[in-house]
């Protein structure tokens, strides 16, 4: 989402002409234009491809495997229809029917959009006026920056100091409010019934244990045997995995091999019957066309000779040339043997033991508290522990590492990621100099030859070039941050995804923001610079906030263009519609194709937007216009990625809302570049006029107390965001027992910006306001001795904002999580195996192909069934000869329960 190499070079180059170095509302023009113009082309590609491509923009209204309380209602496919269709389901709908996370994305948006929107009402009035009558001589936009303040202007540093302090108070003010809101939720959460009864949530995964405690019965004895359940030992299953990986592999082949056979026997037929002139296979001789030396039988072999049958090789190109579906069957008879003995020896404790532990106890609570304490004396010694894990998301390869080893990981980890921040600049440099060929070839003498190129291909050299290289450098960077998690001893997929938030966010800050600013600052001043050295500070310092053009431009084009594209969604439907037809041979290919919703990666999506806040208040009080454009561009994404989340996508990984914190984190860092900036701007202009000094004074005591309430506000939220409390435990018992004795007439479970009303389990509208818990008539309560649940004020709307401690409270958001029934019981192999690594618990997988008029599938599935289970149900060949599978079952025969672990 971000071209700073051309960036960069745009913004050096009007160093070279003074006139070019005042932001231009017109260069702002030539660049909305044709992001307007994109948006507007992508967005009706949208609408017309959104009414009869339902599986690629409504997949969540009727996908085969969701359960019914995860499905969408179907939207209206009429031309804007189904935007009051949409909203007509509240933000909580998707708490309800999707995930915490994509809630939480959703309310990260809103409230940030609500921010700069306050923003703006907060500068504009003030520093618009302040920075506009000023005497700089600025032109253009720049007349609406603090670069219009002349240094005999400086007493309307007050101006900006002071609403600084008020603009920054409210953001740190809104952060705070949602660290509350965000704990009381996911303690309602956690707590909830659909949640509370997962394995999952009794769980927890203790890693770096001695070898002395890697024993099922000092594991139990240190909580108590009567607390604990289970307890799974992880085993080192290397050999395991190769030979589970190597029978998988086999068996795909033998699937697509078989499924090749049945289509060329049956389109060698075809052409048989049509070139004999019958139609009817009974009026056509059959006779074999060539020896067949398997017992796959005398069907296929009537039109498919030895020498056509799929083959492979063993080895790529050089390897000797199999049949393969006679060399997959007898793999596969090899391995499963070999396979099951291995397994058994896991399961009987025989084999190596790795320092990790997964404890199952009975109740949530004894979980938590497992979870809580120090389970060794010695330092880092069983102190890595995870609760909540799903298994399918558990990264087994780590859970080998020791504690010394996971000391060594994540030191080199983070020494690579600081490394690669601070130095992408320089194959971005290399890329951007690709783009100035003829400077190029003047210093680097062997190149010159390209200056003898034809005028088309330097164009294409210059041109093309270094996009297609700058997308694939910065494409790299999420895969590497995600891959540097993994080898850091990240336990989990979403661990991998908070360290790459982390570590992608700070790549955007420093490459996207300090190296850009300071380069288009720096080459506007560079003559000046080398005729005055000293005066350099103060050159940067009045350029700087000239880049905010730049910065208008970025989000401009990310609010109208990606977001734009979020919607339409133009990989997905190449990959879809295109390359699906060329590349899904198999059914089970098809049908994942077809099943497989896209998913969110939290580590990537977030930075994206958090950076385009973190500029809007870097900016805000800089350039203040910088916050119009932000509220814009960030409402867009809301209700892009609101559709999207409603109809489209699916979560795959569970941070349990960690990213939203992380998140509302990083908006600090904003916070104090813009005071950092701002102490600097006044420090430099002590030197020209005394009365820069107060202001001075004033924002680094500002500076002080921001820091000490960001630390305090960080001491008192951490504890509640890791772990849940124990009063919290017998408040739910008591609001559970009042549940029971209560008949609800109606509830208005509402948050301040994503409202809605609940009616007997179901979302069905919208309200407004942060009201309190739902009003309950007296008189339709149902047992008299029944606990009664405490009526709150409703409150105005300032006292719902600046007390969400008791209008968001638990008592009231309880009533907004998910609440379907608990999770049902798990099957006894479930509950025994499910965290046992896959490789232990792995089971062939079941073929599936395509069924055939001629019986092709029904005797490949009689030979093969000897070695593995295959069936033929619910897939064809039609009369065309293509595969078909019954999709308005939507569950073939591949198809797994999901289980909600």
């Amino acid at each position: 989402m971000t071209d700073y190499v051309g960036a960069i070079h745009r913004l050096a180059s009007r160093a070279d002409d003074p006139g070019q170095t005042t932001a231009s509302a017109s260069a702002f023009l030539t660049t909305l234009v044709p992001a307007l113009i994109s948006a507007v082309v992508m967005t009706s590609l949208f609408i017309v491809l959104r009414k009869r491509e339902h599986r690629m923009y409504m997949p969540r209204t009727y996908i085969g495997y969701l359960q019914d309380w995860q499905r969408t209602p179907a939207s209206p496919t009429g031309l804007f229809n189904w935007i009051p269709a949409m909203y007509k389901l509240p933000d909580t709908y998707v708490l309800q029917h999707h995930s915490l996370d994509a809630y939480l994305l959703l309310r990260f948006l809103k409230i940030s959009a609500l921010m700069m929107f306050i923003g703006c009402f907060i500068t504009w009035p003030v520093l618009f006026s302040v920075n506009a009558t000023a005497h700089a001589g600025k032109k253009q936009l720049d007349i609406l920056s603090i670069s219009n303040v002349a240094s005999r202007d400086y007493a309307r540093f007050y101006a900006h100091c002071f609403i600084s302090w008020i603009f920054i108070g409210f953001i740190f003010m809104m952060i705070t409010r949602e660290h509350v809101f965000y704990i009381n939720l996911r303690q309602a959460y956690q707590y909830s019934a659909a949640y509370a009864s997962r394995i999952s949530s009794r769980t927890v995964l203790f890693s770096a244990v001695s070898e002395d405690y890697l024993n099922k019965e000092k594991i139990s004895n240190i909580w108590g045997r009567e607390k604990v359940k289970n307890v799974w030992i992880a085993t080192d299953t290397a050999e395991l995995e190769d030979k589970v990986k190597e029978r998988d592999s086999a068996a795909m082949k033998l699937e697509g091999a078989e499924t090749k056979l049945i289509v060329l026997a049956n389109k060698a037929r075809a052409k048989a019957l049509k070139k004999r002139g019958t139609e009817e296979e009974g009026n056509a001789p059959e006779e074999d066309v060539g020896e067949f030396d398997d017992e796959s039988g005398s069907v296929a072999a009537r039109y498919v000779r030895a020498k056509d049958r799929p083959t492979h090789r063993l080895k790529l190109l050089i390897g000797k040339k199999v049949d393969t579906i006679n060399w997959a069957r007898s793999e596969i008879e090899r391995l499963n043997p070999e396979i099951e003995e291995l397994q058994a020896k896991h399961r009987a404790g025989e084999a190596k033991k790795v320092s990790s532990v997964f404890v199952e106890f009975y109740k949530q609570a004894d979980a938590q508290s497992a979870y809580q304490s120090v389970a060794h004396n010695l330092p880092l010694h069983m102190a890595p522990r995870y609760i909540g894990l799903d298994p399918t998301q558990v990264i087994w390869s780590n859970l080998r590492i020791k504690w010394w080893e996971r000391v060594m990981r994540r030191s080199g980890t983070l020494a690579f990621i600081t490394a690669m921040i601070i130095f992408w600049t320089i194959p971005v440099a290399v890329i951007g100099a690709i783009s100035n060929i003829n400077f190029l070839t003047e210093k680097v003498h062997f190149l010159r030859f390209i200056n003898h190129v034809p005028s088309w291909i330097k164009g294409v050299i210059t041109g093309l070039l270094p996009s297609v290289l700058q997308s694939a450098l910065m494409s790299l960077v999420p895969i590497v941050m995600r891959l540097m998690a993994k080898l850091g001893g990240a336990p989990s997929q979403a661990s991998v995804e908070l360290f790459t938030q982390n570590a992608y966010f700070a790549f955007q800050i420093v490459q996207t923001f300090l190296v850009l600013t300071l380069a288009s600052s720096a080459a506007g001043v560079v003559s000046d610079i080398i005729r005055n050295p000293s005066s350099a500070a103060s050159l940067l310092a009045s350029k700087i906030p000239t880049a905010s053009t730049f910065y208008i431009t970025y989000i401009t084009l990310q609010g109208l263009s990606f977001s734009a594209g979020a919607l339409v969604q133009i990989s997905g439907l190449i990959l879809g519609k295109i390359l699906g037809r060329f590349l899904d041979k198999t059914p089970r290919k098809m049908y994942k194709r077809w099943s497989n919703l896209a998913g969110l990666g939290w580590g990537t999506v977030y930075p994206a937007f958090t950076f385009l806040a973190t500029i809007a208040i870097i900016y805000s009080c800089v350039a203040p216009l910088v916050l119009g454009f932000s509220t814009i561009a960030l409402y867009l994404f809301y209700f892009a990625y609101r559709y999207n989340v409603l109809y489209v996508s699916n979560s795959q990984i569970d941070t349990q809302g960690r990213c939203y914190t992380r998140a509302l984190q990083h908006l600090t860092v904003g916070c104090y570049v813009l005071i950092i900036f701002l102490i600097a701007l006044f420090a430099i202009g002590t030197g020209s006029n005394r009365m820069a000094l107060g202001p001075l004074i004033l924002m680094i005591i500002f500076l002080v107390f921001v820091i000490l309430y960001h630390v305090s506000l960080n001491n008192a939220t951490n504890p509640l965001i890791e772990y849940l409390p124990k009063n919290i435990e017998a408040e739910e018992d008591a609001l559970l027992a009042a549940d029971r004795g209560q008949v609800h007439s109606g509830a208005e479970e509402t948050d301040d910006v994503s409202d809605a009303v609940t009616k007997n389990g179901e979302h069905t509208g919208v309200s407004n306001g942060d009201s309190g818990v739902g009003t309950v008539d007296s008189a339709e309560k149902g047992l008299a001795d029944g606990p009664r649940v405490p009526e709150k004020p409703k409150g105005n709307f300032f006292q719902r904002w600046l007390r969400p401690d008791i209008y968001s409270d638990y008592a009231t958001l309880r009533r907004l999580v998910p609440n379907h029934d608990e999770v049902p019981p798990y099957p006894a192999e479930v509950e025994r195996d499910v965290y046992l690594q896959p490789s232990i618990k792995a089971q062939p997988p079941l073929l599936w192909l395509p069924r055939d008029t001629l019986g092709v599938s029904t005797q490949e599935v009689a030979h093969t069934s000897r070695v593995i289970a295959i069936t033929d149900d619910e897939a064809w060949l039609d009369e065309k000869n293509k595969i078909q599978w019954d999709v308005k079952k939507g569950r073939p025969p591949i198809y797994e329960e999901k289980i909600a672990y």
